[in-house]
């Protein structure tokens, strides 16, 4: 049997806490910056340097290059956080296939100008999106494919180094999302095997035996304490665990960080614990430059935790199974189109997110295949509506043929038969200042793209 042992239960604690989605999410977050609340609150100044000097720095200066989006919003802030982990050294048993770091969790924390609200969109790790072009840190660079979100941070990492990792990732996830990323933390699961064990381990409590050969973990059914690689494997367990998702085993880990907060906050009067879990907090953290210090981390934890709660919207990006469009992968999801643009647009005008009319909206969903699109060559250049077309096709989209417009504009167009409104603003929301209209003379059950001048193929979604 893993862990310490089975122990008998107290009536409040009859049952493990079931948490709401917003609460995980919220937890995740919480904890990633409660940590640091807790690093500069009552340690002497010697504690406070030896604290300061784990924090690694990580330079992306002139590793992002100079096509990235405009910041519509001076002020606000967009921090990119990423669960992270190496496959050298401790971590090395836990993927005999998987030689380079690896991201686990993946989420943008939105900051605004005024401070009086926040937004975390949470990127599933499945999500399947057009990886940039990177510098692998060896001397060579990928070259820009499909794959899940998650392949940025191996790629840019392929030579162990975190800058290049985060950069990569920054450089995707603006790539996808138009949103222009101000900060990027980095948190490593090795050292959060040792906050786990300066505060003696975590109770948790599986209704079913967990026995997962990946994760290297064996626990039998019921409450018992969890420290070291048996900890890892918790939060690592997946296959063997529920109906074998990534959904579920973020769950999990959720619920996990919720009671390591929780037991962090009552070993605050033990200052060996304390220091030890702070010293395990701040070594597993690499930032950018200008974060790398516990000053400017308090500083931005001080900001979100001012925020009313009621203010603060957790969110997953609008989703479904890639399946739908492509029958053979059933391994991915893909990003559902108008709305996860509508999404991305909001946050880089600064602009607060209604959750409810977000989920009321992601109910209308209109599966990418599902838009025939005729692509026209509106830009004179030869062998823009079939480049254009193949982008389409790569995005999901059935692509019904191509042709020469009758004039060159610069305005990218999309026009449209009556009946296919919810389609043409799919394709639209993935095209930038591209522009949509109904027409009478439509072709039926087609919505037709005018490829204009003004279009950057780089900035098709």
């Amino acid at each position: 049997m893993g862990g310490t042992g089975q122990r008998r239960r107290t009536p409040a604690e009859s049952r493990p806490t079931r948490l709401t989605r917003r609460g995980r999410i919220l937890t995740r977050t919480a904890v990633a910056f409660a940590v640091l609340i807790l690093g500069v609150a009552g340690v002497g100044a010697w504690i406070y340097q030896d604290l300061d000097d784990n924090i690694s720095a990580a330079d992306l200066d002139n590793k992002l290059g100079e096509d990235r989006p405009t910041n519509l919003s001076p002020g606000s802030k967009n921090i990119l956080v990423v669960g992270s982990d190496s496959r050298e050294g401790a971590n090395a048993k836990y993927g005999k296939d998987l030689t380079t770091m690896q991201s686990d969790t993946l989420m943008v924390l939105h900051v605004p100008a005024n401070r009086k609200w926040a937004t975390v969109v949470s990127f599933p790790r499945d999500s399947w999106v057009e990886i940039s072009t990177c510098d692998k840190g060896d001397g060579t660079t990928s070259a820009p494919h499909h794959a899940k979100i998650n392949e940025a941070f191996a790629i840019g990492g392929a030579s162990g180094k975190v800058a290049e990792a985060a950069a990569c990732t920054i450089k995707t996830v603006e790539a996808n999302t138009g949103l222009r990323i101000d900060h990027f933390m980095s948190v490593d699961f090795q050292g959060f095997k040792g906050m786990v064990n300066a505060l003696d381990g975590i109770e948790v409590c599986p209704e079913q035996a967990i026995h997962d050969e990946k994760a290297r973990l064996d626990l039998d059914a019921g409450c018992q304490t969890v420290k070291d690689e048996e900890a890892l494997g918790y939060v690592r367990a997946r296959y063997s665990v529920g109906d074998g998702s990534d959904i579920g085993r973020i769950g999990r880990q959720q619920e996990f960080m919720q009671a390591l907060a929780e037991k962090a906050q009552s070993k605050l009067t033990s200052p060996n614990s304390l220091y030890d879990f702070l010293q395990s907090a701040t070594k597993s953290l690499t930032t950018d430059k200008d974060l790398a210090g516990i000053k400017p981390l308090y500083s931005l934890a001080s900001e979100v935790k001012g925020i009313p709660s009621e203010k603060l919207t957790f969110l997953t990006v609008p989703n479904y199974p890639r399946e739908a469009d492509v029958a053979t992968d059933k391994a991915n999801i893909v990003w559902q189109y108008p709305q996860a643009a509508g999404l991305f647009t909001s946050l880089a005008e600064d602009k607060e997110v209604d959750k409810k009319e977000l989920q009321a909206d992601a109910k209308d969903l209109i599966y990418t295949s599902s838009v025939r699109v005729r692509v026209l060559n509106g830009t004179g250049v030869t062998g823009r509506a079939a480049a254009v077309a193949g982008q389409l096709r790569e995005a999901g989209f059935t692509v019904v043929g191509t042709g020469n417009a009758l004039d060159t504009t610069r305005t990218t167009t999309v026009t449209y038969p009556q009946g296919l409104d919810e389609q043409a603003k799919v394709l639209t929301s993935r095209l930038p200042d591209a522009r949509a209209m109904q027409q009478t003379d439509a072709a039926a059950g087609v919505v037709t793209l005018v490829v204009g001048t003004g279009l950057d193929l780089d900035d098709i979604r």
